[in-house]
C-alpha cells in the first residue's frame, strides 16, 4: 500500500475535506518533504492542472499522481449524472470525460463522489440509479481506453440518497458491463453506514480501488474512532496494494494533519 495527501485547488470547496489548499507547487513540496508518496488533486478544470505544471511539479517531487477529483463538476457548475434534464448529464460526462483524460498519462483515475447527484423531485429512485449506471458504462469505457480506471464513491446518507453503503456499490458496479470501475471506500463515509467496514471491504474484494484514508471525525487517523487494525487486516485479506489517501479535514492545522496521517499510515503498514 502507497501514501497520498490531497490538495484542493478549487476556491468554491473551501472548508471541505482537503488537507493542503492552494498552491500546487508548493503543497507538493511540502508533502514530499514530509514523506507521501504521491498526491491526490482535486482541481476546477483540466486546464488549471495544465496551468499549475503539474507533470513538472509531479517530476521534480518524484510523486506519483494518486487520483484526480471531480467534484468541481458539481461545487462549480452544478453537474450530475442523475439530473433531471438530459443535456446536464451530458455536460457532467464530458466534464468527467476531460478530468479522465488529464489523469491518464500519470496513470491516475478520475473519481465519482458528488457528482453522482441524488434522486428527488420528478425522478425516482430506480430511474436515478438507471442513469448513474448509464454515465459509469460510459466513462469506465473512456477510462478503459486510456488506459486507466474510474473510481465510484459511495457516500453517506447525508450526501446522496442513491449509494450509501460499499455493498450497494458492490452490487451497482456488478450491472456494468464494464471492468475498468472500482470503488473508492471512504473510511469516514463507511463509518456512518456500516456495521462492519473491514467486513464490507472482504466482501467487495478485488472491487477496491482506492481508499480514502481518514478517522471518523474526518480528521486525521487517530484523531477519532475507528480501530484501524481491524481494517488493516481486511485491506491485506484482500490483497489491496492501492493508495491510502488522506482526504481529512486540515486540522489542526495542513502540515500537522499530513504529518499525523504518515504516522498513522506507517504504523498501520509496518504492522502486521
Amino acid at each position: 500500500m502507497r501514501s497520498a495527501v490531497t490538495i484542493s485547488l478549487v476556491p468554491e470547496a473551501k472548508g471541505g475535506p482537503f488537507v493542503f489548499w492552494g498552491n500546487l507547487a508548493e503543497n507538493s513540496r511540502t508533502a514530499r518533504a514530509i514523506g507521501f508518496d504521491a498526491i491526490e488533486v482535486f482541481a476546477p478544470s483540466p486546464e488549471a492542472l495544465i496551468e499549475a505544471n503539474l507533470a513538472a511539479v509531479l517530476e521534480e517531487n518524484h510523486l506519483q499522481l494518486a487520483a484526480l477529483g471531480t467534484g468541481a463538476g458539481w461545487v462549480r457548475h452544478r453537474l450530475t449524472l442523475t439530473h433531471p434534464e438530459s443535456e446536464v448529464r451530458q455536460q457532467a460526462i464530458r466534464f468527467i470525460s476531460r478530468i479522465i483524460d488529464a489523469g491518464a498519462p500519470h496513470g491516475a483515475p478520475a473519481i465519482i463522489g458528488s457528482m453522482q447527484g441524488r434522486f428527488d423531485g420528478p425522478v425516482d429512485r430506480s430511474q436515478a440509479l438507471a442513469w448513474l449506471a448509464e454515465g459509469l458504462q460510459i466513462l469506465g469505457e473512456r477510462a478503459h481506453n486510456k488506459g486507466t480506471t474510474l473510481l465510484y464513491e459511495p457516500l453517506n446518507r447525508y450526501e446522496t440518497n442513491l449509494v450509501n453503503r460499499i455493498q450497494d456499490g458492490v452490487e451497482l458496479l456488478q450491472q456494468l458491463e464494464t471492468r475498468s470501475v472500482r470503488l473508492l471506500v471512504d473510511l469516514f463515509h463507511a463509518n456512518i453506514e456500516e456495521s462492519s467496514t473491514a467486513n464490507a471491504i472482504r466482501t467487495a474484494g478485488n472491487l477496491v480501488g482506492h481508499v480514502h484514508f481518514v478517522d471518523s471525525n474526518r480528521r486525521a487517523p487517530g484523531s477519532g474512532q475507528i480501530r484501524f487494525d481491524e481494517l488493516r487486516d481486511a485491506l491485506k485479506t484482500i490483497g489491496y496494494q492501492g493508495y491510502l489517501s488522506a482526504e481529512a479535514l486540515p486540522l489542526p492545522d495542513p502540515e500537522s494533519a499530513a504529518r499525523l496521517t504518515l504516522s498513522a499510515y506507517r504504523q498501520l503498514t509496518q504492522q502486521g
